[in-house]
């Protein structure tokens, strides 16, 4: 399953609006707040149609998972949008996890707690709020948000402190390119192991580059952190991989137009994520040139001066 997909529920007195693009999306927030509404609403339309007094509008179908033979009723489901409610005790197992790679399905899972064994992204991480858009239609209307927006930083970021989450090709690049001097760069070894890297380091300025594609299940601790230590600044493109393609070293049509809406060319079937398709992608597109990139050992070609310097320039506001 790939693409984007609109969503509109509705009843009498609520209406929720929203899009996803991606095989996993998360939607969080505190009680009362709609989320289990939602879910609720999703599943009395299934079971019984225009008569539940609700409206769904979807190109695909909407169905709810839950209870204890889950595994057994996500096995019937193909090409379907899943909704999942935080109440479900399967939602944080490996178990779970492993039915979803592979699936050619997509996730909206509602949940308070962060699911390590998920690789979802920062970017699909959703609360509800009420817009008043149609109260003159008398219902609430529901929109998804996006918890953590993009950051604009009005100062150049200089660090002197510099974490990777890559321990091979992205960490290799980053201590290879960075101006001898200007900082320290180390390796996490993993996205669960940041949030311990951050605390051992006493610098007052720091960044942490992480893959924004799969570290949803750390942005609450780590935000908590920022807060706490000033001078942290978190730069989370997809992946290691995407900045190289986003550089414009490799031209050609159909990488644009892939990086233009990556959820029209990546199947949640094949790719668990997208930072490996982007890996994918990279590796396809560089076989048998000069740039050949490998994940686990850097080609030197891209430590070269113009190309790293393309690559770094995709980091804005970051000095390097």
């Amino acid at each position: 399953m790939k693409g984007s997909y609109a969503i509109t529920v509705s009843n009498a007195k609520l209406r929720y609006d929203f899009t996803i693009r991606r095989n996993i999306t998360i939607i969080k927030g505190n009680s009362a707040t709609g989320k289990t509404t939602l879910v609720e609403m999703i599943r009395e339309y299934y079971e019984s149609g225009e008569d539940s007094g609700i409206h769904l509008k979807c190109e695909k179908s909407c169905r709810v998972l839950g209870g204890r033979d889950w595994k057994a009723l996500l096995s019937l489901m193909d090409e379907t949008i899943v909704f999942i409610d935080e109440e479900n005790a399967f939602l944080p197992t490996k178990e779970f996890a492993e039915a979803v790679r592979g699936s050619d399905n997509y996730y909206v899972i509602v949940t308070r707690e962060g699911l390590p064994n998920l690789p979802y992204s920062v970017e699909e991480i959703y609360g509800i709020r009420e817009s008043g858009k149609y109260a003159s239609l008398k219902q609430t209307y529901n929109e998804l948000f996006h918890i953590y927006g993009k950051t604009d930083y009005t100062k150049p970021v200089k660090p002197e402190y510099v974490i990777v989450e890559d321990s091979n090709s992205g960490y290799e690049f980053f201590t290879g390119a960075v101006e001898k001097g200007r900082c320290k760069v180390v390796s996490a070894g993993g996205k669960s192991n940041l949030f311990a890297e951050t605390i051992k380091s006493s610098a007052d300025n720091m960044l942490i580059i992480a893959d924004g594609a799969a570290f949803g299940s750390e942005m609450d601790r780590m935000m908590k952190q920022i807060q706490r230590k000033k001078g942290m600044v978190l730069y989370l493109p997809e992946s290691f991989e995407w900045l190289i393609l986003q550089s414009g070293i490799i031209s050609d049509g159909m990488v644009n137009a892939v990086l233009e809406k990556p959820e029209n060319f990546i199947n949640s079937q094949e790719y668990f994520s997208w930072e490996r398709f982007f890996t994918a992608l990279l590796i396809q597109m560089t076989k048998d040139t000069y740039l050949k990139y490998s994940k686990k050992k850097l080609n030197e070609v891209y430590l070269q001066e113009e190309i790293a310097s393309k690559i770094i320039q995709q980091m804005t506001g970051i000095e390097l």
